[in-house]
């Protein structure tokens, strides 16, 4: 469906009012779920929803403003209150601080997918989460089993009065599996792939490449497992996280603070602000030298790759820590401007009916040159641990405490026993300062997160943290640290 003519008399009614640049994004959104638990369907949903979002830039300030009323009338209204709220903010605003974006782009952009999963039949989606789910009830003391697939499609058309036109077909997909064990006074959990499943952007064979069927039965023994397993000790350790543990230590204590409304005071909402300050860029020792963490929305499969943001910016590659030193963040137009930099395309919004923001995107901690067992050698004493279980981390993003689902002990480069509730804590510079060895790339996996949230409203975001396991040294581990 081509919008064209509704772009064009909204971009022309905004201009008219007083708007001094604006843009517009229609959406077609789609979302499908299953989910399976002890051997029914529990969940079967498609929807779809349809709409448009409207910028307007008026007197250095920001209006928006959505509908999803497509008549000419609709149209009119729509982009006449946003340029009436941007009116307001400008009448209360202490000094202007918006400006138009510096680049107009005609192009299209469509996620490359092997196999479309439309082409998939239900009954075909169904049988595969019903035999995965099946098999996770290795015994009776796994009392809840769960299987899921999440499938998102979504269509956009980007139009300014710069002269964009931007198509975009996103295609997302995501899976995984949930064993529940209960039984000697314990109640433990085994999700597979890593913590939430493994999501990316692709097509049906993101579904095959979590390989549900084919692990579902280790999960459900790992759980059991648990039950019985010796408690993970206190003290300090040197620890190997697995990759998804690192995924979401990436997301919490480097993706949040690093976004730059948080760190210029804009933004502080569900989140809290960030320990970090733009006069520490180039300065700070965020990690150790080997830790390089970059933004890369071209990724191939990258759960946030798109060819272009929110704002109409183009993506692109650029780093937030570079050989532990921090030299970057995610930025928008505005916060780039302030401190003399251009968008690196961090701005999205759950759909149609949100305005824009800032989001974490493909954020992605490089691999080591160190294969997966090779993390193991000289750690004389030590945990590994995979699969967030629980999370806590202050409103600067600094302090935080981590548990995973499952450990092993590290007795002189060998893995050792079972240990369960596994945590380990810290302080986010002096941790990736311990970062001494990271694996190579072919343990490094693109980790999506379908459920990143920020903002007042909240939006939902689908960002990456791509990683392979990694070891720590010296970290506070168990739960007897701070008592």
């Amino acid at each position: 469906m081509s919008f064209d003519d509704l772009a064009a008399r909204a971009l022309d009614t905004a201009a008219k009012r007083g708007a001094e640049y604006a843009d517009v994004r229609f959406e077609v959104v789609r979302s499908e779920r299953i989910e399976t638990r002890n051997g029914v369907v529990a969940t079967l949903s498609d929807a779809t929803s349809r709409g448009y979002g409207m910028r307007a830039l008026a007197r250095g300030a920001w209006g928006f403003a959505a509908a999803s009323d497509l008549t000419p009338a609709g149209i009119d209204r729509t982009a006449a209150r946003a340029v009436e709220i941007a009116r307001a903010g400008a009448a209360i605003a202490r000094h202007p601080f918006g400006a138009a974006p510096p680049h107009a782009y005609v192009d299209s952009f469509a996620t490359p997918i092997v196999r479309d999963p439309v082409e998939v039949p239900l009954g075909e989606r169904v049988a595969l989460l019903l035999d995965a789910e099946k098999a996770l009830h290795v015994s009776p003391k796994i009392s809840v089993g769960r299987a899921w697939i999440d499938l998102w499609r979504t269509d956009k058309t980007f139009y300014s009065t710069l002269g964009s036109r931007i198509e975009q077909s996103i295609r997302q997909t995501g899976s995984g599996l949930e064993a529940l064990a209960v039984g000697e006074g314990e109640v433990q959990t085994r999700t597979f792939p890593g913590d939430i499943g493994l999501y990316k952007s692709g097509g049906w064979e993101i579904i095959e490449e979590a390989r549900l069927l084919q692990n579902a039965q280790r999960i459900g023994e790992e759980a059991q497992s648990l039950l019985t397993a010796e408690q993970c000790p206190s003290g300090t350790r040197d620890i190997i996280l697995g990759g998804s543990q690192v995924s979401l230590q990436i997301h919490e204590s480097c993706g949040h603070p690093a976004e730059l409304d948080r760190v210029m005071g804009w933004e502080a909402n569900f989140s809290g602000v960030s320990f970090l300050e733009i006069a520490q860029l180039g300065k700070l020792r965020y990690g150790s030298d080997i830790v390089t963490i970059c933004i890369d929305n071209t990724l191939p499969q990258g759960m946030a790759t798109v060819g272009y943001d929110d704002e109409g910016t183009k993506s692109t590659l650029s780093d937030i820590i570079r050989d532990g030193l921090l030299v970057g963040y995610e930025m928008s137009n505005d916060t780039a401007r302030a401190i003399g930099r251009e968008s690196n395309a961090c701005v999205r919004a759950q759909s149609w009916e949100f305005v824009p923001m800032i989001r974490m995107c493909n954020l992605n901690l490089l691999p080591g040159n160190v294969p997966f067992e090779g993390l193991f050698d000289g750690v004389k004493d030590g945990i590994y641990m995979e699969s967030n279980r629980s999370w806590s981390i202050d409103d600067h993003r600094l302090n935080f405490q981590f548990g995973c689902e499952i450990a092993w002990e590290i007795k002189n480069g060998k893995r050792g026993k079972l240990l369960k509730n596994p945590t380990y804590a810290g302080m986010t510079p002096q941790f990736w300062n311990s970062c001494d060895a990271i694996a190579d790339k072919n343990s490094w996996v693109a980790w999506g997160t379908p459920n990143c949230g920020k903002g007042e409203p909240m939006q939902t975001g689908r960002t990456a943290q791509c990683a392979s396991p990694a070891r720590f040294r010296n970290v506070q581990v168990g739960v007897g640290y701070g008592g």
